[in-house]
């Protein structure tokens, strides 16, 4: 993708906007460099500054600034030289060594605390996401950059590197379909950088593929055909790359082939010419497609090229050293999350014995006082009076506050089992009518003589009051669930077909969901063990708690369905397994799974979700007791309750409940 290098010299006055006079600049400046530290800066903004004309050039440069760095322990130098080897990695198509060297950096920043540094490898890291096509994974880090960097308002070159992660935010928001968010970064920094010419073009290219996305085409059209003219008169060979893929695109979507092909092959080229892997890509692929129909010899030669791109990006190798990377990035995350809560446990610890001391403080002054003791006491018992009196209204508010979640779900029930119980109310209904008729033809054929004709007549209506005698009692049935479900449970348990119960609350809670809103759908898979038989359980209480999952389970997938839209199909699996303990060993134990493809559960709360009063709904929708009561409930039949989540694919909530 295009970012425009935007570099504040640390030991100079003067901007550099042309790009061979930056160049020229920094490479006198790393010449004359009376100091190491000073070298390194140069050396990393020069490997930034080579980044738009030879990637390899400006990986070696920013190994000798890491090099040197390291000599003369710099960390904010090596920061710098890292986040520059990972722009150029990067830029030549190595994701994986990219994302290794900007983490390495990543933890370098925090570890010494250099905001500035933080923010540049935070942006760099969403651009590599970027590069991924993991927009969902890189608009986060891009907004957490800009945050930082606007958060320094008391150094120039933060707001250089704020304004361009504001730029990638923007474009990013507009790739992933979110327009109007795309327009309020992006439409800011066109009106802020109108003037400059070192950045316009950069802007106006982006702001004109928005402007094409958003409908108007010919504006947008004009918009990136003149960011191209300014890119070819600077020789931005690097960002003429990526405008040539974007304008390609739009001509693609109006059918006019002709221009597609020739800005993709000169977006290929600039690509080509400068060793930068995205646009090289993209434009291959395009063009290879676009030859499809027209020159095959032409397409097979532009596959040829998309071919050996795209194993640069996502070959075996490469793959499986980025999910590497991820996997000890995110254990480092986690390092680090357990050293803060250790050091808040630290913090606890002295603030307990600061009060211990204080505590002792305060009898010793108590002894020494004896005259004031009365007035002492008396404040005491004043103090125990209000404790006691808000330890009273707590417990009150916390009763009130599980029986509106025991009501809430009640009301969720009822809608559902209103949906259900209609089904063989109609059939009895219906079947009823189809018998008074056949009576009526019966009595005819009985008048007429026709004894056999009268006999069969007879045999339907049998078999139709024996289907209406079946409905009837399946309504009955579903009555008895709701008496059970709303009395207080007796605390006895009862030889309960955990099956039929399991898929029961299933379809209640979805009709009780699509009664409150009849635009939601949901595709429900069931895997039901049938060895697991009747097991004893309190029924009343175990429903309570599918019914919360199962809410919990729809919920997250219409979250993410607002969120995507068609693109997303809303998934809410349960899965129920008998496990056999091995012989002399434990219990043996039955397993719930409920399991959706909603948005996930940070890593960051996944500790707290089973905790009293925690919720991730938004205020007015939850309580926060559904899983503390649902865990108490497990816990209570000598269970366990456990969460499996990732972020951006679904979570799945598996009960287990052991087996006399």
């Amino acid at each position: 993708m295009v970012k425009a290098i935007l570099l504040v010299l640390m030991f100079t006055t003067t901007f550099c906007f042309a790009q061979n006079k930056l160049v020229d600049s920094l490479s006198h400046l790393v010449q004359d460099a009376k100091e190491d530290t000073t070298r390194v800066l140069a050396l990393s903004h020069l490997s930034f500054a080579y980044t738009s004309r030879n990637s390899d050039s400006a990986i070696l440069i920013a190994r000798l600034a890491i090099k040197l760095s390291e000599q003369i322990d710099f960390p904010q130098g090596e920061v710098r030289a890292l986040a520059s080897l990972g722009n150029g990695l990067e830029t030549k198509g190595d994701l994986a060594q990219a994302l290794e060297q900007v983490f390495q950096g990543l933890a370098i920043a925090e570890e010494y605390h250099l905001l500035l540094e933080k923010s540049i490898c935070l942006s760099i890291t969403g651009d590599i996401f970027w590069d991924m096509n993991d927009y969902t994974r890189a608009i986060p880090y891009l907004q957490q950059a800009l945050r930082i960097a606007n958060s320094l308002t008391n150094q120039p070159e933060a707001r250089a590197y704020a304004s361009q992660s504001e730029q990638d935010l923007g474009a990013l928001f507009m790739l992933n379909g979110q327009l109007d968010s795309a327009m309020i970064h992006l439409q800011k920094l066109y009106k802020a950088v109108s003037a400059d010419d070192y950045r316009y073009p950069d802007i106006q290219m982006f702001y004109g593929d928005l402007l094409f996305r958003m409908g108007k085409k010919n504006e947008g059209l004009d918009h990136l055909r003149q960011s191209i003219d300014l890119f070819r008169k600077t020789g931005n060979d690097y960002s003429a790359a990526d405008a040539g893929r974007f304008i390609a695109e739009c001509f693609r979507a109006l059918q006019m082939t002709d221009s597609a092909i020739y800005y993709a092959k000169m977006g290929l080229a600039r690509a080509q010419g400068i060793g930068y892997s995205s646009p090289l890509l993209y434009n291959s692929r395009m063009l290879a497609e676009l030859y499809e129909s027209r020159d095959v010899r032409m397409a097979l030669y532009y596959r040829k090229i998309y071919d050996a791109a795209n194993d640069i990006y996502y070959g075996p190798e490469k793959v499986n050293q980025l999910q590497k990377t991820l996997a000890e990035e995110q254990e480092r995350q986690r390092q680090k999350e357990i050293g803060r809560i250790a050091y808040l446990n630290r913090l606890k610890e002295y603030a307990f014995l600061a009060g211990l001391a204080i505590a002792i403080a305060v009898a010793f002054l108590l002894y020494r006082n004896n005259r004031q003791k009365q007035k002492a006491n008396g404040l005491l018992a004043e103090q125990k009076l209000k404790v006691e009196t808000t330890l009273s209204e707590l417990r009150s508010t916390q009763s009130q506050l599980i029986q509106s979640e025991k009501m809430a779900s009640l009301g969720e029930l009822t809608a559902g089992i209103a949906h259900e119980i209609q089904n063989p109310l109609n059939f009895v209904n219906n079947f009823s009518d189809v018998n008074k008729e056949l009576l009526v033809e019966m009595k005819d054929e009985m008048d007429k003589g026709n004894i056999n004709d009268a006999r069969t007549i007879a045999d339907d209506v049998i078999s139709n009051e024996e289907k209406i005698n079946h409905h009837g009692k399946r309504a009955d049935a579903i009555v008895k669930g709701m008496l059970q479900h709303s009395r207080s449970s007796t605390g006895v348990k009862e030889s309960t077909n955990i099956n039929a119960l399991a898929d029961e609350y299933l379809r209640l809670a979805y009709h009780g969901l699509r009664a409150k809103d009849n635009s939601f759908n949901a595709t429900i898979k069931t895997d039901f063990d049938k060895t697991i038989g009747n097991i004893n359980i309190i029924p009343q209480d175990i429903g309570r708690v599918l019914l919360n999952l199962y809410n919990n389970a729809f919920y997250a997938v219409n979250e993410r369905r607002k969120l995507e839209g068609i693109m997303h199909e809303p998934t809410v699996s349960l899965i129920t397994k008998f496990i056999k303990a091995p012989s002399g060993v434990g219990a043996n134990q039955v397993v719930i799974s409920v399991s959706d493809n909603g948005n996930g559960i940070p890593q960051k709360i996944v500790d707290k979700i089973f905790q009293p009063f925690f919720t991730t709904k938004p205020t007015g929708q939850g309580t926060g007791l559904g899983l503390s009561l649902s865990y108490d409930i497990v816990k209570a039949h000598g269970g366990e309750m456990k969460v499996e989540t990732e972020e951006g694919i679904g979570s799945a909530f598996i009960v287990q409940l052991p087996v006399a």
